[in-house]
């Protein structure tokens, strides 16, 4: 099979591109910044989709479905949250179409909405409209609600995964009796997130706090994780935002406490969508395709059998036949690709294009002697292995692959996060080398601004494990009490 992908020495853009369609995860569709996501690629998002779900669940949250469209006077309520979300809407101004008497269909005039409806950019606003009328006292709270849906944020420059006008995503939003309850709900969740990230995605992340120039519009604080892509550039991968009392008093949505009191309800939203895909995919693949953490992996071993005769076909059949109820009794996905219509070799390429973690080679030669040929994708090694425990030997080899793609993620990001003291230093660095860059910073907008504009770094987060450290901002020298990380980022 000629796989025909960039490299990523070559042009890492490129090789992204032409990787997410070739492993045939989406393509791009007839509609102008909004994507197709195939069935393998939907396989890998179900398998992320149910892991978080499961954990969502495990911490008390129950699942809801709230509507596309939003009232666009709801977004008026809340000053910062429109302005945040202004450039980015779709808009719904009628709502019937005719034909215009010469056999073209065009909108219908007359049938214009009084009120138009903004499609779903992100749900705050439709959500606590909704929250004012379950609510009365403290002993309705806490609501703890997510939903699965999609949302649109118009975009110009799109790119599979990482941004489309149209996206899938999971938004949380929670309500709680006291502003203790809700910070500690957005750091629970941020720990929910990066523990997906890291066990899951075998992919490792930082967990920090964005500046007030980055919050997400209407929150008070927004908590974050960020991780390093092969490039040396960072991705936000999950973010999880305390809101404060903020949306209550946009909406009205007031409580009665046990000491009789009214008060406003305090929120809290998080949310991760898609764009995971796109980490997965840059953190860990290489030049001959996607590498997978097997708990992701749609297919986590493939066999493939090697054969002359139908009277071969029928024993490696057999053999097959057991090892995969052995496999699936441990809650292992197994295809037998027995294809007559693809050579070993063609099938052995497309399987490594698609980043199953474990390859399974059977010849008539390896019938008589007992074994098998063993290869693993993320190293791309290979040996062969006796027949007898096979199931048990794949059952631990996949969770040594899932190990060592963290480990090798980890090393990346720890070889490519430096520590600069000057301007010069650190645009050096950013240019040769990128990746995070650990740096003092005055606190200022003007300062952070100023960086971006002259750099494209922006800061990724306040690390929560930093330590306090006396010291001087890297650009205007006036005291700073942390460092913070930069990168440039998607």
């Amino acid at each position: 099979m000629s796989k025909g992908i960039t490299s990523r020495d070559t042009d890492y853009s490129q090789w992204y591109n032409e990787l997410v369609v070739k492993a045939d995860l989406a393509e791009h569709s007839a509609v102008r910044g909004c994507m197709v996501i195939k069935p393998y690629g939907y396989a890998i998002w179900e398998k992320m989709q149910a892991a978080l779900d499961q954990m969502f669940k495990d911490t008390g949250h129950s699942n809801a479905y709230f509507p596309l469209f939003i009232p666009k006077s709801f977004f008026s309520k809340e000053a910062s949250h429109v302005e945040g979300f202004a450039t980015e809407c779709a808009v719904v101004t009628h709502y019937r179409l005719k034909n215009d008497g010469t056999g073209q269909i065009v909108v219908d005039e007359e049938a214009k909405l009084e009120e138009e409806l903004i499609v779903r950019p992100t749900s705050e606003t439709i959500i606590w409209n909704t929250y004012r009328g379950w609510i009365e006292s403290y002993r309705d709270l806490p609501i703890l609600v997510n939903q699965w849906a999609n949302v649109v944020r118009w975009e110009m420059r799109t790119r599979l995964f990482l941004r489309t006008a149209e996206f899938l995503w999971q938004e949380g939003h929670t309500a709680h009796a006291t502003r203790e309850e809700a910070v500690e709900e957005t750091n629970r969740m941020l720990g929910v997130y990066a523990d997906f990230a890291e066990n899951w995605m075998a992919l490792p992340v930082v967990k920090g706090r964005k500046t007030e120039n980055e919050r997400f519009a209407g929150a008070l604080d927004t908590l974050c994780i960020e991780a390093l892509m092969q490039d040396g550039k960072a991705l936000q991968a999950g973010t999880s935002h305390f809101l404060g009392q903020n949306f209550a008093k946009a909406f009205d949505v007031k409580f009665t406490a046990k000491d009789g009191k009214l008060d406003y309800v305090w929120a809290t939203s998080w949310g991760v969508s898609t764009r995971l895909m796109g980490a997965l995919i840059m953190a860990h693949s290489d030049d001959a395709g996607l590498v997978l953490p097997p708990k992701l992996a749609p297919i986590q071993v493939v066999i493939v059998p090697i054969y002359k005769t139908d009277e071969e076909k029928a024993g490696i059949t057999g053999f097959a036949d057991t090892l995969i109820a052995e496999l699936k009794a441990q809650g292992i996905s197994v295809r037998f690709d027995d294809r007559d219509t693809q050579r070993p070799g063609f099938k052995f390429a497309e399987w490594e294009l698609k980043g199953v973690p474990v390859r399974i080679a059977v010849g008539a030669r390896d019938m008589q002697n007992g074994t098998v040929e063993i290869a693993r994708r993320d190293t791309q090694t290979k040996e062969t292995v006796a027949q007898e425990g096979l199931a048990a030997r794949v059952a631990g080899l996949l969770e040594d692959i899932q190990q060592h793609i963290f480990t090798k993620a980890l090393t990346f990001r720890n070889a490519n996060t430096v520590e600069v003291n000057t301007y010069d230093e650190f645009k050096q660095v950013l240019e040769e080398k990128g990746g995070f860059i650990s740096a003092h910073w005055d606190g200022t907008v003007e300062t952070e601004k100023r960086i971006k504009e002259e750099t494209k770094a922006t800061i990724r987060c306040i690390p929560l494990a930093g330590q306090p450290e006396d010291g001087f901002c890297m650009v205007t020298g006036k005291p700073s009490t942390q460092r913070v990380l930069f990168a440039r980022a998607y």
